[in-house]
Parts: C-alpha cells; sequence; structure tokens
C-alpha cells in the first residue's frame, strides 16, 4: 500500500490543492494520513477541510484544530496566531466544528503511531532537537512515529543508545527498516525550512521506502487573499521565504 503523509496544511488551499494534484500525478495512493493543523494561519479553512473529508483519509488533531474550535487554550500563541485563529473561528461550519472536535490526537497505522506535536504530548510538545526525541521514543510502542507540527521536515533515529537526526530531503529514499524512527514530513501550507514550496511525503509499504516531495504553488494567490480577509501581514510575508 501506498499512502500520503499530509501535516499542517494550515488552510492553504493552492498548497494543498498542488500537493493532491502531485499525489494524483504519482498514483496509487490509496489513503491520506494527516497529521493535523488542517486549519489557522491560511485563508480557506472550510475549502481545506471539505477536501480533506472528501478524501480516503485518517487524521490527528492539531493545536490549531482545536485552539480554533475552544478545545483548548490559545494561552501560547503569540499575538498574530491570536488574531488569525480568531478569525478562522468564525469562519468555520458547524460541520466543520464536530469534524475537528472529534479528531482523535493520536491515531495507529500500521506499523506507525501518528501524532501532530509528539507522542508524548500529541497537541503541543515539538519535537526539534535529539534529547527530545530521545525521550519521545519511550512513549510509542510501533516501530515508528509520524510528527509535524515543527513545520520542519526531518528524521530522528535511535541506533542503540543514541538518537541522531538528519533532514529529510526531497526525492531521497528513507529505508523503513529495523531502526526506530520519528519522521516529520513538514508542512503543506507554511514550510518553515527556507523552502517556500509545499512539503509532503509517501510511504510505499511493499518497497519499505519513503520519499519527501516539494510541490512548488501559486504563493501570490494565498497571500492576496490573506490581505483581503484582514489576516496579519507577517503571516502573508513568510509564505514567501519558507521562515
Amino acid at each position: 500500500m501506498r499512502c500520503a503523509i499530509l501535516a499542517d496544511i494550515h488552510a492553504n488551499l493552492e498548497a494543498f490543492t498542488a500537493v493532491l494534484t502531485d499525489i494524483e500525478k504519482r498514483g496509487d495512493v490509496a489513503e491520506i494520513w494527516c497529521l493535523g493543523d488542517i486549519v489557522d494561519y491560511g485563508p480557506d479553512p472550510h475549502a481545506c477541510l471539505q477536501l480533506l473529508r472528501a478524501a480516503n483519509h485518517v487524521c490527528v488533531a492539531g493545536n490549531h484544530d482545536w485552539a480554533a474550535i475552544g478545545k483548548v487554550s490559545m494561552q501560547s500563541f503569540n499575538d498574530d496566531a491570536i488574531t488569525s485563529c480568531q478569525w478562522t473561528a468564525q469562519k468555520l461550519t458547524p460541520e466543520d466544528k464536530d469534524f475537528l472536535m472529534n479528531l482523535p490526537a493520536t491515531i495507529q497505522k500500521e506499523n506507525f503511531t501518528l501524532a501532530h506535536g509528539s507522542p508524548r504530548d500529541p497537541i503541543s510538545e515539538y519535537i526539534l532537537y535529539p534529547p527530545t526525541a530521545a525521550e519521545n521514543f519511550n512513549h510509542f510502542t510501533t516501530p515508528y512515529c509520524l510528527v509535524g507540527h515543527s513545520h520542519l521536515p526531518g528524521i530522528f533515529k535511535q541506533v542503540g543508545s543514541a538518537t541522531n537526526y538528519s533532514i529529510f530531503l526531497s526525492n531521497i529514499g528513507l529505508v523503513i527498516g529495523k531502526n526506530r524512527l520519528i519522521i516529520n514530513p513538514g508542512s503543506v501550507g507554511q514550510p518553515r525550512d527556507g523552502d517556500p514550496q509545499a512539503s509532503y511525503a509517501i510511504f510505499d509499504s511493499e518497497a519499505k521506502m519513503m520519499r519527501l516531495y516539494r510541490v512548488p504553488y501559486d504563493i501570490e494567490a494565498t497571500q492576496n487573499k490573506m490581505l483581503h480577509a484582514g489576516l496579519p501581514l507577517k503571516l502573508v510575508n513568510r509564505l514567501s521565504h519558507g521562515a
């Protein structure tokens, strides 16, 4: 089976549509595994939720998903994030809110645990450095874990008592073998690794291989929508730089 692994769509319809088109072009993808934060920051929360619901998918909750419906606090958000989250909340339909409310914090699929932030703290914790990853290997029982939240494509590998980190580079196959892994596929809608292109991965269970892909999209169209909506300028500008 081949599945597409997506994280942090963040209401960016142009990026999400471009990724779905790329997935279709590559063919034989049976299911989407979504790692949360479908909404907030971007201008099209409802349309992105509609697209995801129309696909064969599983999805876990992200902090922005639950903050937009009041299920978790916005206390840790900066001013721009609070502004965009409050705007997002006003754009969600009752059906959207029900969908987000019922998202689980974690899911197990085959040999993978899916979480937004980390297996230890699925909604809020960032896994950015090997010491944090090392602690989190004790909080899931599957061989592998998929996370988002940081918007940075990366791989943490447990090798004996050590935990190694490497950047998840596009189009270079990652062999899913005997070592336990925590993998981040980067962000569809708001990359922060210096590359503004949308980021996602495809896992092939027969080949035991995962590949990261970067997909160009119409950034200016998303930015124009955000400006028209009155969303914070910093959130608009960062899309150009993948920062």
